[in-house]
C-alpha cells in the first residue's frame, strides 16, 4: 500500500510548523504533496525535519520567499521535473515525481485568475506514457457538486481533465457524497483539494478521504487529502 497524503499548510506554514510535522510523521504518508509551500525560512525548517522523517527526496521550484508554491517529499526515490515555461504569471505551481510506475504531478492552483496550467497538465498526461497522479489544491471544483453554489472557475477545465482519462479518486470512491475540504468564514464548505488519477491505476486505488481533525484543530485552513493505492 502507498499512501499519497496531499496538503495545503496555508502560507509556508508559519508557526504551525511543528503541528504540522507531527500530523505528517502521524499519518506516515510514502509520499507527500504541500501546497502553499514557501521557500522561506519555514521552508527550509520543513525540509530539515522531513528529512530527518525519512523523506529523503524532494523537489521544490525557484519561487520568491513570498510566493506560494509546491514541493513533494518522498521516502522512495524519484526523477524530479520543475517547469518554468508552464504558465507565464504561475510557474512554479506544478512540480512533478517520476516513480517506476507512474507520475505524481502537485499542483496548487490559482485561485479566480486566468492561468493555463489546466492546459499544461492536459499536455503532460497525454505525453506521458506512465500513468500520472495529480494530486493538491486545484482552488475549485464542480459547481453544485464540490460546493452549494456555483462560483467556481474552472470547471470546465476540470472536465476537459476528465476527457483525457483522468478520473476524480474521491467520486470514484464516494460517489456525489458531500464533503468539504475548506471553509469561508460565513461557514460554506468547498472542496478545492482533489486527487485525479489515470483510469490504468484505478484497480489499485483502496481509498481516499479527507483528515478533517487537522483543519478542525487549525493546524491548517485546508483539511489534507490521503489517497491510498496498491
Amino acid at each position: 500500500m502507498i499512501k499519497i497524503l496531499s496538503w495545503n499548510i496555508r502560507q509556508g506554514g508559519g508557526s504551525r510548523l511543528l503541528q504540522i510535522v507531527k500530523a505528517i510523521e502521524a499519518q506516515a504518508p510514502a509520499v507527500l504533496a504541500l501546497s502553499e509551500f514557501r521557500n522561506n525560512q519555514s521552508g527550509i525548517q520543513l525540509r530539515t525535519a522531513l528529512l530527518k522523517h525519512d523523506y529523503r527526496y524532494q523537489v521544490v521550484t525557484a519561487a520568491k520567499s513570498n510566493d506560494n508554491s509546491v514541493l513533494i517529499a518522498s521516502r522512495y526515490p524519484f526523477n524530479s521535473s520543475v517547469f518554468p515555461k508552464a504558465d507565464d504569471e504561475f510557474p512554479h505551481n506544478v512540480v512533478m515525481a517520476e516513480f517506476s510506475a507512474f507520475y505524481v504531478l502537485a499542483v496548487y492552483l490559482p485561485h479566480k485568475k486566468k492561468h493555463k496550467l489546466f492546459d499544461f497538465l492536459i499536455e503532460q498526461v497525454k505525453a506521458h506514457t506512465k500513468p500520472c497522479i495529480i494530486v493538491g489544491d486545484y482552488n475549485t471544483g464542480k459547481n453544485y457538486i464540490d460546493q452549494k453554489g456555483n462560483s467556481f472557475w474552472y470547471t470546465d477545465d476540470l472536465e476537459a481533465l476528465e476527457k483525457t482519462g483522468m478520473v476524480d479518486a474521491f467520486r470514484h470512491l464516494h460517489g456525489d457524497m458531500s464533503d468539504y475540504s475548506w471553509y469561508s468564514h460565513q461557514g460554506n464548505g468547498f472542496r478545492y483539494d482533489h486527487s485525479y488519477v489515470e483510469e490504468a491505476l484505478l484497480p489499485l486505488v483502496q481509498s481516499c478521504y479527507y483528515l478533517h481533525q487537522y483543519r478542525e484543530a487549525k493546524v491548517s485552513d485546508h483539511s489534507p487529502m490521503m489517497l491510498e493505492i496498491g
